[in-house]
């Protein structure tokens, strides 16, 4: 029996749509829907658990899965099989759950999963601006409690036009790539990168991406209304108490508030607001504690946000005793590791990022395989925030999805400022020292200045800064550069970054509703005075690139040759190339593009680049017609004497007796001995010998009064007749004797 299906379809203004569909596929799943757009196929499912957990939050897990029988591709490696997710997957998973995980109910601790599998791919169409779409859909076609419908678009720039979900060849114009993830009522997440856009610019776009999502939220309404709402599940809520909160508001939110107000350091402040929760857990028996241990520390975190949130909003005073728009103290050093290519320290307060560039040949080029997108990139940048940056220990099991998102950050806040004719490859990488809120943006100051003292000719410096929000009603406080504490109990998180003429990226988390657009705004002007004050400090230590790389570091050069000579730069079995690499002491890599050999030729000593570049030029060389070249005699003959482009060591040609000079020649060595070096003149290919002719005598004066005789080798021949004819005689004479 064919299932019962239902549809919807979203128009998206210029001729394409989306679809989404349900009944079909997965319908043991609580929420299934399949979304196409062009031939790209989406299935999202979601399950949740009916049994709750104990732990003390959320656990939800968002997968995203990118299938290589979606493109018609084979998975790389030895077993053939899709194993764990790249690292662009991974980035998906997170626009989706930052957007997804506020709208579940606090006290709904029920192990909820997610999964969304590209199943079709189209060239024309990006599956990640689509996730968000088909894991709201297939939410609320479930019975778990959910707030309401959101979506994720895509929004960029080009030529001057707002486009929703461009394809890749589009996006390549654009000055401005983002991702908003929304409900109908407010924006709740914003990443993306920019070509260095106004603050206005940036609000614009995020605008005109709303509007396409709250198209996307109805479309999801009018399916459920024809499918039919499943009732929202029945749970059991947490146990509340307001006897209980009121002893603990009336016993610590004052003791909060004041030790809030005395600027402590993090840990000193820690430490603080643990003996206070240790004197209120005192005020209740042990059998108490043991049977409301969970309330007392759900009021006590209560308590303490408020008395914080209070602080700052009353008197304007946050944690660390700043105003709202101040910046903590900042100290910066450049080439701190005497063996890196380059290398920087920034400091911002508690947090800290030591911060070196590597320079390579393509060969280093970081390889994306994925089943929608196959490239490189040749500037990348990696994040490492390691337990003793928080003073914790706790074991490492490879990289963190907040490690790969922090350095996707800084990556996009960064590349835009490579110049494009740069030689290298080029790899940053952070190591956060210490953490106090904001090690992403230390990343991006950090890496910026070690790409300067690298010697990579950034086009400006780029800073960064987090923003933060405390709002209550009407009242508001914008903060800049927020702490780890500010970020945990504030409504915002805010990082944007840019030079002095422009954002270049930026990563929004809203964890309020109804974010009005007078305060976006006003973050990002205040955001961009901290990043101007930031990028100030860091000209301060190093003002522009440093004009050459360092000494130990590689230095690059280019060459193009045309692509006939690519094998005989090689050699056999890649012999001529490898004999150079390893007398030079060089890395050689040669890449065809087009009908061209693009040659990178990478050493620490000039000396060996140069002589790479000399041997390449005469494997290479192809003298012209009528040009002049000098040559060098390396071998003396009867005929002729063999000489040497002296520009082209090994390529060699024969002068001809004949051509030495206009006087007639009887021994070469008259002329020209071994190791001499002269010009001569280069005729092309001899039409008769089939072989180069080059000639001395014609870039000669011709002597006064020289006569001119036929071709020696004419001459010769007639001398050989009159031999002949004299032979001939002599035999006649014979036979009449």
């Amino acid at each position: 029996m064919i299932p019962k299906t239902f549809k919807e379809v979203i128009e998206l203004g210029d001729g394409r749509t989306i679809s989404l569909e349900t009944g079909k596929l997965a319908k043991q799943a609580h929420g299934s829907v399949e979304l196409r757009m062009g031939n790209a196929v989406l299935l999202c499912t979601v399950v949740s658990s009916y049994t709750p957990t104990t732990m003390d939050f959320f656990p939800l897990t968002l997968d995203y899965r990118e299938k290589f029988a979606a493109a018609g591709r084979y998975p790389g490696g030895f077993f053939k099989r899709e194993a764990r997710p790249s690292t662009e997957e991974i980035l998906v998973m997170r626009l989706v759950d930052r957007v997804l995980r506020p709208l579940f109910p606090a006290d709904y601790k029920f192990e909820t999963q997610v999964m969304i599998q590209l199943m079709s791919h189209d060239e024309e169409v990006m599956p990640d601006a689509l996730a968000g779409l088909a894991a709201s859909t297939a939410i609320q076609l479930s019975d778990i409690p959910f707030e309401a419908p959101i979506s994720e678009v895509r929004v960029a720039r080009i030529k001057g036009e707002f486009v929703i979900n461009p394809s890749r060849s589009q996006l390549s114009e654009a000055d401005i790539d983002m991702m908003v993830g929304a409900s109908e009522e407010s924006v709740m997440m914003v990443e993306g990168e920019m070509d260095e856009c106004s603050e206005e610019e940036m609000a614009d776009a995020i605008k005109f991406a709303h509007e396409a999502i709250k198209i996307q939220c109805q479309a999801q309404r009018r399916l459920i209304e024809a499918v039919g709402q499943k009732p929202t599940r029945e749970y059991e809520v947490a146990r509340t108490d307001e006897d209980i909160k009121a002893k603990i508001f009336d016993a610590a939110y004052q003791k909060i508030y004041d030790t809030a107000k005395q600027a402590l350091g993090k840990h000193e402040r820690s430490n603080a607001f643990s003996e206070i929760k240790e004197e209120v857990k005192a005020l209740f028996s042990e059998e108490q504690q043991e049977e409301d241990g969970a309330l007392i520390s759900k009021y006590f975190k209560e308590a303490h946000k408020k008395a914080v949130r209070d602080l700052t909003l009353k008197e304007g005073i946050r944690l660390d005793g700043r105003k709202t728009n101040e910046i903590r103290p900042i100290w910066c050093e450049v080439d701190y590791l005497p063996s890196t290519h380059g290398s920087s320290i920034f400091t911002r307060g508690e947090t800290q990022a030591l911060a070196t560039v590597t320079l390579g040949t393509s060969r280093e080029a970081n390889q994306v395989d994925l089943p929608t997108y196959q490239g490189e990139e040749t500037f990348y940048l990696h994040y490492n925030f390691p337990p003793f940056s928080t003073g914790e220990a706790y074991p490492i099991r490879g990289t963190s999805r907040r490690e790969i998102g922090h350095g996707n950050l800084a990556q996009r806040a960064l590349k835009g400022m490579v110049p494009d004719d740069s030689p290298y490859t080029i790899r940053v990488v952070s190591e956060v020292l210490e953490s106090n809120g904001s090690s992403s943006m230390a990343t991006v100051c950090a890496g910026t200045m070690a790409l300067m003292d690298a010697g990579v000719q950034l086009t400006k410096p780029v800073s960064g800064i987090a923003m933060g929000l405390i709002s209550e009603g009407e009242d508001y406080a914008v903060l800049s550069d927020i702490l780890g504490d500010e970020d945990a109990l504030g409504d915002m998180d805010f990082k944007v970054t840019g030079t002095a003429d422009g954002i270049t990226a930026c990563q929004m988390d809203i964890k309020i509703k109804g974010l009005s657009y007078e305060i976006l705004v006003k973050a990002l002007k205040q955001a961009r005075e901290g990043r101007l004050h930031i990028l100030d400090k860091i000209t301060e230590t190093i003002a522009a690139p440093a004009s050459n790389v360092k000494p130990h570091a590689p230095k690059m050069e280019k060459v193009e040759i045309p692509g006939e000579f690519i094998g005989a730069v090689i050699g056999p079995g890649g012999k001529v190339i490898q004999e150079m690499q390893k007398e030079t002491g060089t890395t050689i890599v040669i890449e065809e593009v087009e009908d061209m050999g693009v040659i990178e030729i990478l050493g620490v000593d000039q000396s060996g680049i140069d002589e790479v570049k000399k041997r390449i030029k005469a494997i290479t060389f192809k003298p012209e017609v009528g040009q002049v070249y000098e040559v060098k005699v390396v071998k003396i003959l009867d005929f002729g004497a063999v000489v040497e482009y002296t520009e082209a060591k090994g390529n060699e040609v024969l002068l001809h007796v004949s051509e030495l000079a206009w006087e007639r020649t009887e021994n070469v060595t008259d002329v020209v001995n071994m190791g001499d070096v002269f010009e001569v003149k280069y005729f092309g290919i001899d039409p008769k010998t089939r072989k180069p002719k080059v000639s001395r005598k014609a870039i000669l004066p011709k002597p006064e009064g020289f006569a001119s005789r036929p071709p020696r080798g004419n001459r010769e021949g007639g001398d050989r007749n009159k031999d002949r004819g004299r032979r001939d005689d002599r035999r006649g004479r014979e036979k009449r004797d």
